[in-house]
């Protein structure tokens, strides 16, 4: 009688990346938030491709659900920041723009052309049309003569000519891009749009960042100290980095390694009137001085404002100088 074959069992190695998906979701009592190590290592698995797509999709939901902490976007930012091995290029101004705008123009485009009129070299960056509805900074650059810039070496070309350069996220983290995209597919935003802001990817000279949901902007703020960065962050008109003229505007600075606020009155005494629908040609209309608008005159000074109070400028000086540039632009080539 011929013995049965025994049945060799081996049991499979652990995927490396299934560590942290187990740190973050290990029930009520065994889950914790990621280190600023953890975060580095786990950040560099997936820009490595070293992650499985279900891995990916529960971890960025996990880290959704108990929203990201200063320690994982400071870890999560190192990582990028090595795996970019970006050049070393001049810029004044990290001017993240991943939002849209829907209940107002995107007036912030302005105020970026004439800072940039004004020697403010600004780097914009952003992550495509995600969301349905919204105007986004892509789909405005030919219309407002935004140069597009596909790679690093025409970023630099178009700061030293024109100061001012948009950057597409897909040309030079495509990893992230691919993340953001999910959003459609997830249903939820994931830390990734708050990592974008973060970011600073040529180590500008001041960061600015904008959060939409509240509660965001001390955690924004606390992960650029952690990186030694110099940030400016506000709940900007729909998630974008605008100043809402009818609002109080509150500002969360760090610089220096030490955390600062302002808090900003609002500049009209009553609430404007949004318009009944988005026409972007109404914003060169108002650039030319063609016709008026005061919602969207006095966003981009309060905006341009914002910007040189990063830059160092006290807010009555930053306002002043804001004026000035608003009603010289008609000499900005």
């Amino acid at each position: 009688m011929t013995e049965p074959l025994a049945l060799t069992l081996e049991t499979p190695a652990e995927h490396p990346f299934a560590e942290f998906v187990r740190i973050l979701g290990k029930g009520k009592r065994g889950a914790r938030g990621l280190t600023r190590e953890e975060a580095r290592v786990a950040m560099t698995l997936l820009l490595e491709g070293k992650v499985e797509d279900t891995q990916l999709g529960a971890f960025l939901m996990l880290l959704r659900h108990k929203e990201e902490s200063a320690e994982e976007l400071a870890g999560f930012t190192e990582a990028l920041r090595t795996h970019l091995q970006a050049p070393r290029i001049v810029v004044d101004l990290d001017w993240p723009s991943y939002a849209g705008k829907k209940r107002h123009l995107p007036w912030y485009l302005l105020a970026a052309k004439c800072l940039a009129g004004n020697g403010v070299r600004i780097l914009m960056h952003g992550g495509g049309a995600h969301t349905a509805g919204r105007l986004y900074t892509e789909q405005l650059l030919g219309l407002l003569d935004i140069p597009l810039c596909r790679d690093w070496a025409s970023v630099e070309q178009a700061l030293d000519a024109r100061r001012l350069a948009f950057a597409p996220l897909l040309d030079w983290a495509p990893q992230l891009q691919r993340m953001i995209d999910l959003r459609n597919t997830l249903g939820l935003r994931s830390p990734i749009h708050s990592l974008a802001r973060v970011l600073n990817p040529l180590g500008a000279r001041c960061g600015l960042q904008s959060i939409f949901h509240p509660g965001y902007q001390a955690v924004h703020r606390e992960a650029s100290r952690l990186l030694g960065d110099h940030a400016l962050v506000i709940k900007g008109d729909g998630g974008e980095i605008e100043i809402n003229p009818d609002v109080i505007s509150h500002l969360y600075g760090t610089s220096g390694g030490e955390a600062w606020d302002e808090e900003w009155p609002p500049l009209s005494a009553q609430r404007h009137v949004k318009p009944a629908s988005l026409q972007p040609e109404h914003l060169l209309a108002v650039w030319r001085g063609d016709t008026n608008d005061s919602y969207g005159e006095l966003a981009v000074i309060a905006t341009m404002a914002l910007a040189l109070r990063g830059l160092g400028q006290h807010r009555e000086q930053a306002f002043s100088t804001a004026h000035a540039y608003w009603e010289s632009r008609k000499n900005i080539e």
